[in-house]
């Protein structure tokens, strides 16, 4: 059926009037053009929505079983399209982002108070998940967008940097290391190493440093989250190196944070999308309002 959105208006406007000059004229429409809508509407429909004589004009049995569909339909339309346009002006809407625990904790939470400072009408979901389910949520369409380490391939997924972040060593504050104004991988080779469980990028990437360095650590723990190494730490159960932007994290729990001598680790940190797939208009607002407070935050001490 091909009924049109102007002959439901001008249905349910006759309707009403129950005369072709008034609704012709509510409508802006001359009563010929306004009739043959109707006559068209009821030949889609299959018969008679109004019964006409020359001194009345009646809802047809089956039009007035139809009336109220036809308002809800009308109010439907209108509702959704005043929430596109709400939408477009940010008024209202939603994004889902997915971000990596040790950004969601550090630096995505002023963020964010930023944004919805700007936009209270934006519902957002926020996912802290591991990089590589990061990258594989944006990818697959189940989040807008997704904050994390850049990988070596970006398959399916664009990349939009926000910051340069690099690993730090965690000492104790009565640790050996504790007064060297930047530690090399073999004294933290020489410690208690805490590291993160195998299988993750982070745990790959200390991993690989240490190679490069050519030490081993003495002993090695384990563990899953970036908190949960800083706790250790911060016990005296060892060392660890994670990266930079954890840093306020981990020197409330009174652990020192320190530089690391080369080799280091540096990855860039940004915005994923999906590939081929514009962003929304909340999406597109939440990447600018990332990059603004990046920028900002890029001339500070904190990177």
């Amino acid at each position: 059926m091909n009924v049109t959105l102007r002959q439901l208006r001008a249905f349910v406007t006759l309707a009403r009037s129950r005369s072709f000059a008034e609704a012709s004229e509510l409508l802006h429409l001359s009563q010929p053009a306004l009739s043959v809508a109707i006559k068209n509407m009821e030949q889609e429909a299959g018969g008679s929505l109004f019964d006409r004589s020359t001194r009345s004009l009646q809802l047809s049995p089956e039009g007035r079983q139809f009336l109220p569909v036809a308002r809800r339909l009308l109010a439907d339309w209108e509702q959704a399209f005043d929430d596109l346009g709400r939408a477009f002006s940010l008024q209202q809407g939603k994004v889902s982002v997915a971000v990596m625990p040790a950004f969601a904790v550090n630096q995505f939470p002023e963020a964010l108070a930023s944004f919805q400072r700007d936009h209270p009408g934006i519902n957002i979901t926020v996912e802290d998940i591991v990089m590589e389910g990061v990258i594989d949520a944006v990818r697959e369409g189940q989040v807008d967008l997704g904050v994390t380490f850049e990988p070596e391939q970006l398959d399916g997924v664009d990349f939009l940097p926000l910051f340069r972040d690099r690993w730090i060593a965690l000492v104790h504050r009565d640790s050996v290391l504790a007064k060297q104004t930047q530690v090399s991988w073999a004294a933290l080779a020489q410690q208690p190493f805490i590291a993160m469980n195998r299988g993750s990028w982070s745990r790959a990437s200390t991993d690989l440093a240490m190679a490069g360095a050519r030490v081993t650590p003495a002993r090695l723990l384990e563990a899953n989250q970036m908190a949960t190494i800083g706790r250790m730490v911060s016990v005296g159960l060892g060392v660890a190196a994670v990266p930079e932007l954890c840093r306020g994290q981990m020197e409330s729990m009174g652990v020192l944070c320190k530089p690391i001598s080369k080799p280091g680790i540096e990855r860039r940190v940004g915005i994923f999308t999906r590939r081929r797939h514009a962003p929304s208009q909340p999406a597109r607002a939440l990447i600018n309002c990332l990059r603004l407070h990046f920028t900002s935050a890029s001339e500070g001490s904190w990177q």
